[in-house]
């Protein structure tokens, strides 16, 4: 019903997160064959407003989502607004955590091709 609100949720506190840390990396001379975390903070805002957009869509192509007031259908009836908040707890926050998740992994996977290569670079 809301589930995406979760992962949207994260999507804009990790944008602004972004814009901060970017702001901070352009007074700072980096190395340019590192990859800079604001841009791979930049990977984890685009799988999240991908995937919440993907999952608001879905939503709204099973009419869940309206264009009136509530926007929700759940929150028209009060036991149906428990359920949307519970499946927020629980779908919301586990599709956002394995995002997260996968997103790490990219992140290290990431760090460790450029050890990699500047360690072939400090070799030749």
């Amino acid at each position: 019903m809301a589930c995406f609100i979760v992962p949207a949720t994260e999507a804009i506190v990790t944008t602004v997160i972004t814009k901060v840390v970017k702001k901070k990396e352009g007074s700072e001379a980096s190395a340019p064959e590192k990859t800079s975390f604001s841009k791979k903070l930049g990977w984890l805002n685009t799988m999240l407003w991908g995937g919440s957009g993907l999952l608001a869509f879905e939503h709204v192509w099973h009419g869940e989502v309206v264009p009136w007031f509530p926007f929700l259908t759940a929150m028209n009836e009060p036991g149906s607004a428990s359920e949307m908040l519970h499946e927020m707890a629980t779908s919301g926050s586990l599709m956002a955590l394995l995002v997260t998740v996968v997103w790490l992994g990219m992140v290290g996977v990431s760090t460790a091709i450029e050890k990699r290569e500047a360690a072939g670079k400090s070799e030749a």
